[in-house]
């Protein structure tokens, strides 16, 4: 590609009224001409934010990228965009990702970018990141922000999320005082990063390098390290080659690329919430990805990657290991090792010397974590297009189990009354109200509290079944993303207290046991509750949501292009 062809050009190479008041206002940023006409535009997305501790970094890390823009002969201009913390923001982070997603897109439409370089770890920054690359279909590198250090109390490793439910459930059981929590809070985030277990962060940003968007190796160095700081700078340098060069997402995200996400996540033992987040990403690539798909490669890859919550080591431990290119390396005849990628070289190149270093936590094919991977996907007159369980984290007596349901009308309800209720460790906990729209933005409410009486009796799992999301860091028997949500009239809405419900995971059911004369009655006396908002972003949201099992995208916003480059004349 010449100059005069990068996208940028439009703005700054041509001799008209427009392209002067550019090259002013550039001038007027304190940019010489010879610094970047000529050069690519390299745009810096950067979810940086003081309530966003996971990116607390991220300032520094911009600069580094910056470095490695000037190196490789481009232009950087930072350009922040929201950052969606799953730790502060309320109802949900969630609720958000859409909206992250459109300014991703936007910005890089509306601005001279030729590339760009994505940064994110939390949660719903990386997909959100994604999903707006891709309908915006330009050039870019992820750079993850990387996996805190690990956590620690009395000579104890901490796992962020998943230690912090363990402890909790201790705390409400008696068995934990004061000091002793006081001293966990201190201790079990102790460093710049996103959580180091496998939650839903760390098997996102393993998405993203899955997928061929980072460099290799990429998602499980740890914030802090000097390694990191070599990733970003050569982030930065890689994104002015894609910008003469290429490839943009479209030549590299097709239908193996998520097909192979699918299997990493499996074998990772990531999260649930990477079910919804792949679906979104892929229909926005015109991908067909479904439910189906990841039940079917449940069944035949293993969990190899021993991490917590279904395993026992953290994200430092699977980075020493080799990180995602070791665990490509185990199940490397389950993947399409000739696609390409951003970084110029096709999926499978070099992994056949990526052996893993410690076959404890990223274990062989002959002595996996789990025979099969650790998602399933359940059906049933319960969940009818779909519901999931992380069965992997699960107490193994649960998979199959009948009991009375116990049912609470969204999380206050549930929070107010979880102590009172007569509830048996034999009774199914239901939540409704905490879908898509019910929520509002389906949030990581799914892991409902087991009632303080159980827990001092020793109990620390129950079925647990609702419309909402769980934390990547969560575990237990909690079956999610129950669809379609009670608050369009989804049969969970139609649940009573006492009603038999039937768990199998190895048939993949769920059932309501209750007749379907009984059921028809109670949905023709159901009504639809009244809209959670009136105005602004959270009614857009409510009126076009889709549900769990469409990846949550806004109906809307599915595919790429359809939008018109702007007339920068």
């Amino acid at each position: 590609m010449r100059a005069e062809e990068l996208r940028s050009h439009r703005w700054y190479g041509t001799d008209s009224l427009r392209s002067f008041s550019h090259r002013a206002r550039t001038r007027q940023l304190g940019i010489a001409a010879e610094e970047h006409l000529g050069k690519p535009v390299v745009g810096i997305l950067n979810t940086w934010s003081q309530l966003n501790p996971c990116h607390t970094h991220l300032r520094e890390r911009a600069e580094d990228v910056r470095r490695g823009v000037w190196q490789a002969g481009g232009y950087p201009v930072e350009l922040p965009v929201m950052a969606v913390g799953e730790t502060f923001q309320k109802p949900t982070a969630m609720l958000y990702r859409n909206l992250l997603a459109m300014e991703t897109e936007e910005v890089l439409r509306s601005y001279p970018v030729d590339a760009a370089v994505l940064m994110g770890g939390c949660d719903k920054t990386t997909p959100a990141l994604v999903m707006g690359a891709i309908s915006a279909d330009l050039p870019v590198v992820f750079v993850p922000c990387g996996p805190m250090l690990p956590g620690d109390w009395r000579g104890q490793r901490l796992g962020s999320g998943s230690d912090m439910w363990r402890y909790w459930a201790e705390r409400r059981a008696g068995k934990l005082g004061d000091e002793q929590w006081a001293e966990i809070e201190e201790g079990i985030a102790r460093s710049p990063g996103h959580c180091m277990t496998m939650g839903t962060a760390s098997t996102m940003t393993s998405v993203a390098e899955v997928l061929g968007l980072t460099l290799p190796g990429a998602a499980s160095i740890p914030a802090v390290l000097s390694a990191h700081t070599r990733m970003a700078a050569a982030s930065g340098r890689l994104a002015v080659d894609l910008a003469w060069h290429g490839p943009r997402p479209s030549q590299v995200l097709d239908e193996r690329a998520y097909h192979d996400a699918v299997t990493a996540v499996l074998a990772l033992g990531g999260s649930t919430n990477a079910v919804i987040h792949l679906i979104a990403m892929a229909r926005r690539s015109g991908v067909h990805l479904t439910l189906d798909d990841f039940d079917a490669a449940s069944r035949r890859v293993p969990v190899l990657a021993d991490v917590r919550p279904g395993g026992a080591f953290l994200m430092e431990d699977f980075h020493r290991a080799g990180g995602v290119p070791a665990l490509l390396h185990r199940i490397a005849d389950l993947l399409h090792l000739d696609r390409p990628t951003v970084y110029g070289r096709v999926h499978g190149h070099g992994l056949a010397t990526r052996e893993p270093y410690d076959d404890t936590v990223i274990r062989r094919r002959d002595d996996p974590v789990s025979p099969e991977g650790g998602l399933a996907v359940l059906r049933g007159n319960l969940a009818p297009v779909g519901a999931v369980i992380k069965h992997v984290a699960a107490e193994p007596r649960l998979l199959r189990h009948t009991g009375p349901a116990v049912v609470f009308e969204g999380h206050q309800d549930l929070l107010r009354r979880i102590d009172e209720v007569d509830v048996t460790p034999d009774s199914v906990l239901v939540l409704r109200g905490a879908g898509p729209r019910g929520g509002p933005g389906m949030p990581e409410h799914g892991m409902l509290p087991i009632p303080e009486r159980l827990l001092k009796q020793g109990v620390r799992d129950m079925v647990r079944i609702s419309d909402a999301r769980m934390s990547g860091t969560s575990y237990g028997a909690c079956v999610l993303h129950v669809a379609p949500e009670s608050h369009v009239g989804g049969p969970l809405a139609l649940v009573r207290d006492g009603d038999p419900i039937t768990l199998d995971v190895e048939a993949r059911r769920l059932t309501l046991e209750v007749p379907d004369e009984e059921l028809d009655r109670r949905r023709r006396s159901w009504t639809p509750p009244p809209p959670r908002y009136t105005r602004g972003y959270g009614a857009l949201h409510e009126a076009h949501i889709l549900q769990a099992d469409e990846g949550c995208d806004l109906d809307f916003m599915r595919g790429s292009g359809g939008a018109p480059e702007p007339d920068v004349d």
